[in-house]
């Protein structure tokens, strides 16, 4: 691959850390629970505040990094250490729209609800633009494939497993901080587990051919 293509995909997966963090921001807002990979960090967000929901989604990426590094050993990719810088950006991100957002009014269910649509749309926007870009993978997924690659099973039934293992951390999390209550994964949490991945095909299918032919060399 080219210098000037392999520049402009990891600038393109740069955009799409900041539409992925952008739609996290929005189902944030809405209140009615995040996707299910940002799910720990959303309760830590609510249990210690003093830290922002971009800072705990670092902390969470960089432990999911940790755990490849345990689970791959020698076949950790140094590469793969780009992560850690990516991770801080999303964390900036996210923060960052977090602030964008906090103008809108949701004192309603109804416009809570349309911040969760809206924030899954971006979210899966942003993960469509990553996947196109196929640079580097953001340290969930990595995560998940480090297990799938290690334990020989398919990545989708890994990441599913995976989701599931996230939101149950969640439940539990929220039980053991806040009285047996259960707080920050609700509907919302359902509705982007559901939805992303469509979302995700939706766009891929549209972007990938006009994208790609930006995005290669033809010199």
């Amino acid at each position: 691959m080219a210098k000037t293509e392999t520049a402009k995909r990891y600038i393109l997966f740069i955009i799409s850390l900041f539409f992925s963090a952008l739609g996290v921001a929005f189902t944030k807002h809405g209140e009615l629970g995040v996707s299910p990979i940002s799910s720990v960090a959303n309760i830590m967000s609510y249990k210690f505040p003093a830290l922002s929901m971009g800072t705990w989604l670092i902390i969470w990426n960089c432990l999911l990094i940790v755990g490849q590094i345990i689970i791959l050993r020698r076949k950790f990719q140094l590469i793969q250490l780009l992560q850690i810088p990516l991770s801080f950006l999303f964390g900036y991100f996210t923060d960052f729209g977090m602030w964008l957002v906090s103008f809108i009014p949701v004192d309603l269910y109804p416009a809570r609800l349309a911040m969760v649509i809206i924030g899954v749309a971006i979210l899966g926007f942003g993960i469509s633009l990553a996947v196109i870009a196929n640079v580097i993978m953001n340290s969930g997924e990595a995560f998940v494939k480090a297990v799938s690659d290690t334990i020989n099973k398919e990545f989708g039934n890994v990441k599913i497993a995976f989701d599931v293992l996230c939101v149950v951390t969640a439940l539990i999390l929220s039980l053991i901080f806040f009285d047996f209550t259960i707080k920050g994964a609700r509907e919302g949490t359902v509705i982007s587990a559901l939805m992303t991945g469509m979302v995700v095909k939706f766009f891929s299918r549209k972007l990938k051919e006009p994208l790609n032919a930006v995005l290669c060399d033809k010199s």
